[in-house]
């Protein structure tokens, strides 16, 4: 009886840390607005999802399932008010304003947040914070309808909702009404007690995401700035940056520090400085060192330890993603064994985990697991980062598939100029975009790589990735494990290498807030359910790029991936950045100088943030309002390159295949939407 008691309970144990959990909340409408005017004019009446294997609990499990983000305290965001008004910042026509999908009040997410916004818990406080839904969900409209699409890319202006949610945040500081009114409402909230320590934490809040914004926002240098406008985000510069910051030693600090002040200012600032990188919260350097520093110090220092974030690209879309070998446009991830759990950890630290890194004395398992050996110090990553629940977003994303043409809503499919479409797919893309069965449960996407050089497309998203150095402070003559052997991390490194070592790092520490023999059979059973359940296996990289040496052990990321293309009509703006508005466009050349100016080619310029679908050309509106004008001619925003249907580049065989006209880019057209 004992026997079979202990059984049931271990049974029970194993069933919970493998994600054996009942999700409740089946809203058929998936909390989705059914109705309204978005920030541009576009009218809809009926909201609609297709059917891409997810159910309506699937879906919202997706949008609400937390995943350790803490943006501000959850109690702030519900009560914050606009800077120039009364309206809450996040009522639903401001949220539509910067992209994202305003959502009803549900079962899972009470307060009605937008799509991908949540409230997360961390030591006993309550946070919004974001999750996968955030950036990878969309909707479409046509004519009065809107398409939600999971897993497609968010249309979103993620920049300027951080800088505008800081302006919020610092006059509510500053002007006396807003101030006593933001205060008695968080105190009805129930979340804080006294009025000093919401005062106190509005401080906190207001320096610690002004601060965000300006370590991220591009820098002044003689070409234009990169701005990233709707559907685009450079997380990756972001999250690298977000990892310096972080892991910034004091000795370096001084170092620093002693290029910028004089010697008299240096030792009224390194006072502070030592225990701020020694406290149990070695949270965001420039902000607590910043009251010691005049505005252009602060640039100074900024400019010293971080990369410019100014190489945005559009986010990419879900689906097959587990089945893929390698992801992220560059290729830059390997999705076997645990790399998914790092992918997502790292993610993770882009959008504002918190990262509660700090020395220990001696060494512990989950330092010799993170490769920092058996030292006499050690760094421990704890954080709040959940990776439970990254594993379960990664296997839920496997029932996702692409989403179908829905021809009951838009206008069907013209079979005749598909066939023909099809015959041209086959000669002018199937060489790269090879064809997967949507469906297949045991579908495989093996990524085929071209150089940077060969496909022509802006260079600035590749080039910073494998260019960008940074501080290795606390991670200092660690080894990270690249392609070619073992990385040693000097006094400066590769920024890539830093994030590889962060977040293994990061994955092999226990939840700090779970009691230690729970937090460690968890984490545990997570890595072993990650590898042994990843079918993905290591392998080579096909497809032309240069391949990674001794003396370059990143080479390969100069090269951007192509990708099977089902659902590709559901996923525009087209290229990596987002520069080709529709598929159409994608198929004409790029205007060069001596081009004449009757043919027809890309657009150098036009508008993004419009929902509404063009269902000819396969794209969004891009005339007639007031959105973001995206310009190619900026480094960043280049619309060159993939110029095959154009007559101007050749096939991977070097065959030069003649200009499409007109009739034949919407028959290829055609072909694409089908898939």
């Amino acid at each position: 009886m004992m026997i079979l008691v202990l059984s049931s309970v271990i049974w029970l144990i194993a069933g919970i840390a493998l994600g054996v959990y009942e999700f409740r909340d089946n809203d058929p409408n998936r909390g989705a607005v059914s109705s309204g005017t978005d920030k541009f004019g576009d009218q809809f009446s009926q909201t609609i999802y297709l059917d891409q294997g997810w159910s309506a609990s699937d879906s919202l499990w997706f949008y609400n399932t937390t995943q350790g983000s803490n943006l501000l305290p959850y109690s702030f965001f519900l009560v914050l008010e606009q800077p120039d008004s009364s309206a809450l910042f996040r009522n639903n026509e401001n949220i539509d304003r910067y992209g994202y999908l305003p959502q009803r009040p549900t079962t899972s997410n009470p307060d009605g947040l937008p799509v991908g916004m949540v409230r997360d818990e961390y030591q006993g406080k309550a946070f919004m914070g974001f999750t996968c839904a955030a950036c990878h969900t969309t909707q479409i409209n046509y004519q009065g309808t809107g398409i939600r699409i999971d897993g497609g890319p968010a249309n979103s202006d993620m920049e300027i909702f951080m800088i505008d949610l800081a302006e919020a945040l610092h006059v509510t500081l500053e002007d006396s009404e807003k101030r006593n009114r933001f205060v008695a409402n968080v105190l009805r909230q129930g979340q804080y007690k006294e009025k000093n320590e919401v005062v106190e934490d509005l401080k906190k809040y207001t320096q610690r995401i002004k601060t965000y914004t300006i370590i991220n926002i591009p820098r002044d240098t003689k070409r234009p700035l990169t701005r990233y406008g709707y559907a685009r985000l450079d997380a990756f510069g972001r999250i690298y940056n977000r990892v310096l910051e972080h892991i910034m030693s004091a000795q370096q600090l001084r170092e620093l520090l002693a290029d910028i002040l004089t010697p008299e200012e240096l030792v009224e600032v390194i006072s502070n400085v030592e225990s701020v990188l020694s406290s149990t919260n070695r949270d965001h350097i420039i902000e607590r060192i910043q009251a010691y520093l005049t505005g252009k110090q602060i640039i100074r220092l900024r400019n010293k330890i971080y990369n410019p974030a100014d190489a945005p690209v559009s986010y990419p879309f879900l689906w097959d993603i587990p089945q893929h070998d390698y992801v992220q446009w560059n290729g830059r991830v390997d999705n076997s064994g645990l790399g998914p759990m790092a992918r997502n950890a790292g993610q993770m630290i882009g959008v504002f985990g918190t990262l509660d890194w700090q020395e220990g004395d001696g060494f512990t398992l989950s330092s010799v697991i993170g490769g920092q050996g058996f030292g006499s110090k050690h760094i421990d990553f704890r954080s709040s980062i959940d990776i439970r629940n990254l594993r379960r977003v990664e296997k839920h994303l496997r029932k996702l598939t692409s989403p179908q043409w829905p021809e009951r809503v838009l206008p069907k499919i013209d079979k005749a100029r598909m066939a023909k479409g099809a015959k041209l797919f086959f000669q002018y893309c199937a060489s790269c975009h090879g064809h997967i069965d949507r469906i297949d449960p045991d579908r495989r996407v093996v990524a085929k790589m071209i150089a940077v050089s060969s496909i022509g497309t802006d260079s600035k998203m590749a080039d910073n990735g494998i260019e960008y150095i940074g501080y290795s402070g606390i991670l200092r003559n660690q080894y990270v494990g690249v392609s070619t052997g073992n990385l040693l991390l000097q006094r400066e490194a590769p920024a890539v290498a830093l994030l590889t070592s962060a977040t293994r790092n990061v994955v092999t520490t226990p939840d700090p807030d779970k009691w230690f023999v729970r937090r460690w059979f968890e984490r545990s059973l997570d890595i072993a359910y990650t590898f042994l359940d990843n079918e993905v296996q290591s392998s080579l990289k096909h497809g032309n790029y240069i391949p990674d040496t001794t003396d370059n052990p990143f080479a390969s990321v100069l090269a951007y991936k192509a990708r099977p293309l089902n659902g590709i009509w559901a996923t525009a703006p087209y290229l990596h950045n987002g520069s080709v508005p529709t598929l159409y466009d994608l198929l004409l050349p790029k205007r060069r100088p001596d081009d004449p100016a009757e043919g027809e080619y890309r657009p150098d310029e036009f508008m993004v943030g419009s929902r509404e679908f063009d269902p000819v050309k396969v794209g969004l509106k891009t005339t007639g309002y007031n959105g973001f004008l995206f310009r190619t001619h900026i480094w960043g925003n280049n619309n060159g390159g993939h110029e095959f249907a154009s007559g101007r580049m050749p096939q991977p065989d070097g065959v030069f295949l003649p200009a499409l006209t007109k009739e034949q880019r919407l028959d290829l057209v055609e072909y694409l939407k089908s898939l």
